[in-house]
């Protein structure tokens, strides 16, 4: 479901960044749900709030080692697997100090609170849009399209010290890492979140679909309930 609150001082406005960081040509043909969901840049405080489910969560013994690792710099990768057909929340706000966009995702767990990841997309850098996910770690990220859907691919990390920012070595690399928003129809898209490391393969896969519009006939029996 889609959530937008608005006051009489906010407003949506027309948003080409991601337009342009894959191209007209190939953005025309993404389907046009996807389109009007990253074609928008809120103000005056807009929020939009995506709900779904968690659909797939599988995770090898060194990406559970890993995910357990990263919780020391805010948690940025899923770390349970208990969260498959838990609810799951992403809200998306402007950020307007950091010329991007603050994404924060709630993830369910069969027991304790649930995961909460947050992180800023911000259009910078040599790839035109970077991701930061606290303690001063980021990624620069490729942006593909197709007509399915837009793909985020990592295509280094660093670490910012001030306006400075050392690109880590490999060996300090997790594993290349895609975020995938596929439409899937009747106003709903899937997420997926794979890192996938050379030496071991894949660590993490994660997808969760969500809905995003009023619709009286879905039901959380439409995930598998």
């Amino acid at each position: 479901m889609k959530q937008i609150n608005f006051s009489p001082h906010q407003r949506v406005l027309a948003d080409n960044r991601f337009r342009d960081l894959v191209g007209g040509a190939i953005w025309a043909t993404l389907p046009h749900p996807v389109r009007r969901r990253f074609g928008h840049r809120l103000t005056g405080g807009t929020s939009v709030v995506y709900q779904g489910n968690v659909t797939v969560m599988r995770m090898s013994p060194a990406g559970w080692v890993l995910a357990q690792l990263a919780r020391c710099i805010g948690g940025p990768l899923p770390f349970d697997t208990s969260c498959v057909r838990q609810p799951a929340v992403v809200a998306v706000t402007e950020d307007c100090a950091g010329c991007g966009q603050f994404w924060i995702r709630q993830y369910g767990r069969a027991a304790g609170f649930p995961q909460v990841i947050h992180s800023s997309k911000r259009f910078a850098g040599p790839t035109g849009v970077e991701e930061y996910i606290g303690a001063g770690i980021g990624m620069a990220l490729r942006v593909r399209a197709d007509p399915s859907g837009l793909y985020f691919e990592s295509d280094h990390y660093f670490l910012q010290l001030g306006r400075r920012k050392l690109r880590l070595p490999s060996w300090l690399r997790p594993g290349r890492l895609t975020i995938a928003h596929q439409d899937r129809g009747r106003a709903q898209f899937l997420f997926s979140l794979t890192l996938r490391s050379r030496l071991f393969g894949e660590l993490i896969h994660q997808e969760a679909l969500f809905h995003d519009t009023e619709d009286p006939t879905w039901t959380t029996q439409s995930f598998g309930h």
